[in-house]
């Protein structure tokens, strides 16, 4: 593929696909940055806030792990369905171009307009007042509700930051997006290593497994809800499908990128229950509303007052859990972000959005308006130029209408 060429001699956004079919993003998407979006996106609040909504609809801890190693195996099922779709309509756009090219136009248009009016903002906006409520949360000590209006400002300013870093650079997305899924990793590995030194000293609630599937539920409606509360932490294995166009070696890597991320988030899900189940007591479990944070308030890795009957798992540390959920909201809100601006993109590319949508800039608006005035001053001085199209290349792909450029100021 054949490089756009930046005036500060970087790389562009957009290059020429082999055979002159047109100007497509370029393919800067590795395997391991795959599976962090992969990953990313699925390690969300879920897992951190309200995982015993699986205990509560299966009645024993045996039944609920069971459950969440299901929704482990239907995600990758789903994952290698959409995979193999993937290596037949190799587009961005997930469903979107999957509905398009087996069921037209019409029936992908309404799912496109659902998705951008309903499903994609509704996410975003919870997944947003989630990161603002662990956010502010350190800022107002002992109260039980926070202010909404100071709630609402900083979820509205997560989803601003969030824009612009998409808007300025794909690279710095990408990059974002691999940092927040290190940290999510690490957080849950931090829950996994507390409930193995617990056990270790022996102050686990053991018995728990002892009676592991007693009481376990056989309501086929209870099992459903259990499934819906587990698959939702789940949420976001097919992110990747989104941007299959920028994927290096999709064919390859995108099943490698599924193989390698659900069964690490799966395997990763099962040992913070693990951890959750051996902390905390069933009780505790069920009347907690955000079981890691209840986690780190418990038991202390070292027992330095021994006369206090409640401890802590992280004593002084224990504000890392609410840091975990904050940076793990904070990458689900920037990974939803990442793969929904590629699905409008390829939706007005198929003419169904704003055909200004497709449209591919190789600089940043201030770089364009900088590089106009430089060439006005030197047209004035030095007599007629070429137009600054030349050099400074604004894309758009076939059938997309005019060239866009913005205006300069």
């Amino acid at each position: 593929m054949e490089r756009s060429q930046e005036r500060n001699g970087g790389e562009g956004v957009a290059g020429r696909e082999p055979g002159g079919e047109g100007l497509r993003l370029r393919r800067e998407i590795g395997l391991w940055s795959a599976v962090s979006l992969m990953a990313g996106c699925m390690i969300g609040s879920g897992v951190f806030m309200s995982p015993q909504g699986v205990l509560v609809y299966m009645g024993s801890p045996g039944a609920s792990l069971m459950v969440w190693a299901g929704c482990g195996l239907l995600a990758m099922m789903g994952a290698l369905c959409y995979a193999e779709l993937s290596a037949l309509v190799p587009k961005s756009g997930g469903e979107y171009a999957y509905i398009l090219q087996i069921f037209g136009s019409l029936p992908a248009f309404l799912v496109i307009y659902t998705f951008v009016l309903l499903v994609r903002p509704a996410a975003i906006a919870a997944v947003s007042l989630s990161f603002a409520e662990y956010a502010v949360t350190p800022f107002y000590p002992g109260c039980s509700s926070m202010p909404q209006a100071v709630l609402k400002g900083v979820a509205a300013s997560c989803i601003l930051l969030l824009t612009l870093v998409n808007c300025w650079s794909s690279r710095l997305a990408t990059m974002l997006v691999n940092v927040c899924a290190v940290a999510k990793v690490f957080s849950l590995l931090v829950i996994v290593v507390g409930g193995a030194v617990v056990l270790g000293q022996g102050r686990g609630h053991t018995e728990t497994f002892l009676l592991a599937f007693h009481n376990t539920t056989q309501q086929a409606g209870r099992i459903g809800m259990a499934f819906y509360q587990g698959m939702w932490s789940f949420d976001g294995w097919n992110n990747v499908n989104y941007v299959v166009e920028e994927l290096k070696n999709p064919k390859q890597n995108l099943v490698w990128a599924v193989m390698i991320a659900i069964p690490l988030v799966t395997s990763l899900y099962l040992l913070v229950n693990i951890s959750y189940l051996l902390v905390l007591s069933p009780n505790e479990i069920l009347s907690s509303d955000a079981m890691a944070v209840s986690w780190g308030l418990l038991l202390e890795f070292l027992p330095l007052t021994l006369c206090c009957p409640r401890n802590q798992v992280l004593g002084a540390w224990a504000w890392l859990v609410p840091l975990a959920v904050v940076l793990s909201t904070f990458g689900s809100a920037n990974g939803m972000f990442f793969g929904g601006s590629r699905v409008c993109y390829v939706a007005a590319r198929e003419g169904h959005m704003l055909p200004w949508l497709d449209h591919l800039w190789n600089h940043h608006w201030l770089s364009l308006v900088l590089a106009d005035k430089e060439e006005e001053s030197s047209s004035t001085l030095q007599g007629p130029h070429h137009h600054p199209c030349h050099h400074a290349p604004c894309f758009s792909l076939p059938g997309a209408g005019a060239h866009h450029r913005p205006p300069p100021d």
